[in-house]
């Protein structure tokens, strides 16, 4: 029997969930039109056609492999609502971002859904674009607040809780034999491959991580914390050269992301180190590769990045946003967090 796709197993899972409470602004919680599932908004479109809408895409950069599942659920949801799409890599350059919203608000879209590359950036990007009344749905990297209520009622965020997903890699390690006190005695010595410092999760995930053990009441010594920059290649190198360095005293690799987390484990591999019994190693986005790993004992475990859920209700806000509706300031999808247990059913066959 042919097992469902990954995603499809995700976007089920979505549309079973449509029906909770979304969680708004200070914590409260609320229920929205933003989270009816995909299927009822297609139909919604199809029967009450307003005219179809143009809506510009831009994300900080291709190449990221979480934003290429998210930028290609995006695309695929806004189509079935009937809506013209369009995308634009920024190539992880502000600059060029800028010059395709500018390109973007010449052609006369209705709606932006924006992945900045700099989150430092996203008040000037709101200043670029209210002259204009086009709304703003920023997706992934959350901007500041007051970013928000800048333009009220012109402007959103959809988007998963950083701090969250740290809790959740600190709640792996902690789940462990050890406690990952791999050594007994007594501290949890780890090393941490960062991604971009600007960007609020790498900085919530490297926190928040660490603030889940010390609440335990673990202690903890931190040998190193590495700037990856959310890349394979980059963290495969410093955690090659940490291990030489440290040697047995890294008890736990934790990585913002599971490219870093992949790149890791090639190196702890070929150090000739074993995860889950000399070293532990946990990562954020639930990639397909990751889970694998996960599934075969070399990763302890990953956290996953919904991209159909948070795709699904940034698909569903630009829709609020074409139809001149009420849209909230936030829209939070939670992580998962996936291990030995549950990551098989991550990893449906297509």
């Amino acid at each position: 029997m042919k097992m469902i796709s990954r995603r499809d197993f995700l976007k089920a899972s979505a549309v079973v969930g449509a029906t909770a409470a979304m969680t708004a602004c200070g914590g409260s919680s609320s229920t929205s039109t933003a989270a009816s599932s995909v299927a009822s908004s297609t139909a919604a479109s199809a029967a009450a056609t307003n005219g179809s809408a143009n809506v510009g895409v831009c994300i900080y950069q291709f190449a990221d492999n979480f934003m290429t599942l998210y930028r290609a659920d995006l695309e695929g949801y806004l189509k079935d609502m009937g809506y013209s799409v369009t995308i634009m890599d920024g190539k992880n350059d502000q600059n060029t971002q800028t010059e395709q919203i500018n390109t973007f608000l010449q052609q006369g879209v209705d709606v932006l859904v924006i992945n900045p590359v700099q989150t430092t950036s996203a008040q000037t990007i709101v200043d670029t674009v209210s002259p204009s009344g086009t709304p703003i749905v920023f997706i992934n990297r959350e901007p500041e607040e007051s970013v928000l209520d800048s333009y009220k009622g012109k402007c959103c965020y959809v988007g998963a809780d950083a701090r969250q997903s740290g809790t959740y890699q600190g709640e792996l390690i902690l789940e462990t034999e050890t406690q990952g006190d791999i050594n007994g005695d007594g501290k949890v010595t780890y090393i941490m491959c960062k991604g971009d410092p600007e960007n609020i999760d790498a900085q919530y995930r490297t926190e928040y991580s660490i603030k889940a053990l010390t609440d335990a009441g673990k202690e903890v010594e931190c040998l190193y914390e590495y700037l990856d920059n959310w890349d394979q290649t980059t963290a495969q190198q410093d955690v090659a050269n940490a291990l030489s360095q440290y040697g047995d005293k890294i008890e736990v690799v934790f990585c913002n992301n599971d490219a870093m987390a992949l790149g890791a484990l090639q190196s702890i591999q070929q150090a000739g180190r074993t995860v889950g019994k000399d070293v532990y190693l946990v990562g954020v986005d639930a990639l397909v590769e990751a889970v694998q790993n996960v599934v075969d004992g070399n990763m302890t475990g990953t956290v996953l990045n919904d991209d159909v859920g948070q795709a699904t209700k940034a698909a569903e806000a630009t829709k609020l946003f074409v139809e001149g509706k009420d849209v909230e300031k936030y829209y939070w999808v939670d992580y998962v967090k996936v291990t030995k247990d549950n990551a098989s059913q991550y990893l449906k066959e297509d």
